[in-house]
């Protein structure tokens, strides 16, 4: 299924199991929404749980099976697929009257859609011919949100025999889940998220569906999470050359986002979305002289228009203005709202622990972590039970965690096959190293704390997925990690699906009472803190490399506060006293940056 409805928003992929179902709650009401499909097990959990469910027959696929998790892939998807059109199909049958999941998609559509005020012209009729013709034609333009899935790139470990034998290339982590992903009946996107990973991209043209067909439709279409221009630039034009379009950049803030997080040298939302707007117009047409010419090379009938191209962003946004923002000047085709609809059970899986954990926390609950084994920080939640678990484990001297998934493991300093770095078997070999050593008592305590916030995001990111449904967890894992961006402070409850759509288009208010900064301050205060503790961390040991990126770095917030400060003439939408307070709050942020101790010189300004 195809989806283009009027929505302006998407719900992105959140942790392996938080959204690995949201198709099913949300998409009949034409909301597209991503799915992680890395994670095999819970995928055929979750398989056999809404087969059942829904009268479907369900065949286990087991390990045993040759390429087992690329076909659980591909079964999850189409039977989510299937699911959803049925879904859609009763949706469009059903009478207009209040409570009806029909009348339900056209309330939640935003009110500038043609088709929100073709409906609400329709409600205010008589009983009529005419009434019945517009209804009609409202059935006719229902369309299901996108089925859209994510691969972490770089999360690509090669897999092994029971032998010990290296399998071919074609059988590691985000090769397999490509393959998954392909191999199935869905017309949607896939999202390569953390980075190229050139093996990746070097697999992609092995499927037809990501090549236009004889009417220059994508069935497959690559979407690109990108944290700046010249990546999208760069990763656009390797796809290009192979001729792969990408149908979409998604532009993620670098911080005041979820899950890990890819701090960029200091280059800041707006001034990232600034250079997408002002150059946008030329990407495109570089790209499509670039595959069309890859098209060409490979026999295939070049495109003889510019096929359709987003630029998307997310990460951090908070209130209907913003939203509108971001769509009306810097020009963008949509955006992301991923941690508030973690306080939505209707769309996301999450357990009602933590739920009500989630729903009561304070603002320092949320912080940026040194929890994932990848090394990247990772931002995380205090009152989870994965955090109470790791530190009973360190009480217990035993730090670390059991490793059966396996998903996360890259080092091989202890072992000639890569072992996960927040294993119980990496930490023990690492911890007993560094006792070993010739660092002082401090060193030596401040390396073991740094080393033993390393947590499970295996079993932990996907876990309430199963808990919700009373799914039994394998090896008896209960412990739940929940990783929401720092925007999430400001929503406190439990909503409805209904009101947070309503808060995205600005027809209630769910903010809590907490002062809330312009979501580019929050973004700015979030880097000024991250560039405040490299400093602490490489003050001491400075290397040109390092000299070089901080010194980039420093420029960089600056010449972002100075491009905030211009752009608080156009926010149209904002009270004068609002854009005051934003401006006086960029004053203090710059002050607090010329006043730091700097490791370099820098130019008088």
């Amino acid at each position: 299924m195809t989806a283009t409805t009027s929505h302006t928003f998407h719900i992105p992929v959140m942790g392996l199991g938080y959204t690995i179902d949201t198709p099913l709650k949300v998409a009949r009401f034409g909301i597209s929404s991503v799915i992680s499909i890395i994670e095999d097990e819970v995928i055929e959990q979750l398989r056999k749980f809404h087969a059942l469910e829904n009268g479907e027959e369900y065949t286990a696929i087991t390990i045993k099976e040759d390429d087992y998790r690329a076909k659980r892939i591909t079964e999850y998807l189409n039977l989510l697929d299937r699911l959803i059109t049925k879904q859609v199909e009763k949706l469009s049958s059903e009478a207009f009257v209040e409570g009806s999941e029909i009348v339900k998609y056209f309330e939640l559509l935003p009110d500038n859609a043609p088709l929100k005020k073709l409906y609400i012209e329709m409600t205010q009729l008589e009983e009529c011919s005419v009434k019945q013709q517009i209804q009609d034609k409202l059935r006719e333009s229902i369309v299901a949100g996108s089925i859209d899935v994510n691969v972490m790139s770089k999360v690509d470990k090669n897999n092994y025999t029971k032998e010990g034998e290296m399998l071919p290339k074609e059988y590691s982590d985000a090769l397999t889940s490509l393959r998954g992903y392909a191999q199935s009946d869905l017309s949607s996107g896939i999202v390569f998220s953390a980075g190229y990973n050139p093996r990746l991209y070097g697999y992609i043209d092995s499927f037809e569906d990501f090549f236009p067909n004889d009417t220059e439709l994508l069935k497959k279409k690559i979407i690109l999470k990108v944290s700046d221009y010249r990546s999208a630039l760069t990763q656009g034009k390797i796809l290009a050359k192979k001729g792969l379009w990408v149908s979409e950049f998604r532009i993620e803030s670098g911080l005041n986002c979820g899950g890990h997080a890819f701090a960029t040298d200091g280059l800041l939302l707006g001034p990232i979305m600034e250079e997408f707007k002002q150059n946008g117009a030329t990407l495109k047409t570089e790209l499509l002289a670039m595959c069309n010419a890859g098209l060409v090379a490979r026999g295939l009938k070049p495109f003889s228009s510019l096929p359709i191209m987003k630029i998307t962003v997310q990460g951090g946004i908070g209130t209907a203005n913003e939203d509108a923002f971001l769509l009306d000047y810097y020009q963008a085709d949509g955006t992301g709202w991923g941690s508030p609809f973690l306080l939505v059970p209707e769309a996301t899986n999450v357990d009602e622990e933590t739920l009500n954990q989630l729903a009561t926390a304070e603002k320092d609950d949320y912080f940026l972590s040194n929890a994932s084994p990848l090394g990247v920080p990772f931002n995380n939640f205090k009152k989870t039970s994965a955090e109470h678990q790791r530190v009973k484990r360190i009480d217990k001297n035993r730090p670390g965690s059991p490793c059966y998934k396996k998903f996360l493991t890259t080092n091989t300093e202890f072992s000639a096959i890569p072992i996960c770095e927040s294993s119980r078997e990496y930490l023990h070999s690492k911890l007993k190293q560094i006792e070993a050593s010739d660092l002082s008592v401090e060193e030596k305590q401040a390396k073991s704390d740094f080393l033993t916030q390393r947590d499970c995001l295996c079993e932990g990111l996907g876990v309430s997925a199963l808990l919700i449904n009373d799914i039994h967890p394998a090896h008896n894992l209960k412990a739940v990690t929940i990783c929401p961006g720092p925007n999430l402070a400001y929503f406190s409850g439990i909503f409805s699906l209904q009101q947070m759509v309503d808060h995205i288009y600005g027809r209630a208010n769910l903010l809590n009472s907490l002062k809330r900064p312009n979501m580019f301050v929050n973004e700015l205060l979030l880097y000024v803190d991250y560039y405040k503790k490299q400093l602490n961390v490489q003050i001491e040991s400075l290397n040109a490399s390092q000299l070089r990126s901080l010194k980039a770095f420093y420029t960089n917030l600056l010449a972002g506060i100075e491009y905030y400060k211009n752009l608080t003439t156009s926010f149209k939408n904002e009270s004068e006293r609002y854009i005051e307070n934003m401006r006086q709050e960029l004053a203090e942020i710059e002050e607090t940056i010329l006043n730091l101790k700097l490791p370099f010189e820098v130019v008088a300004r």
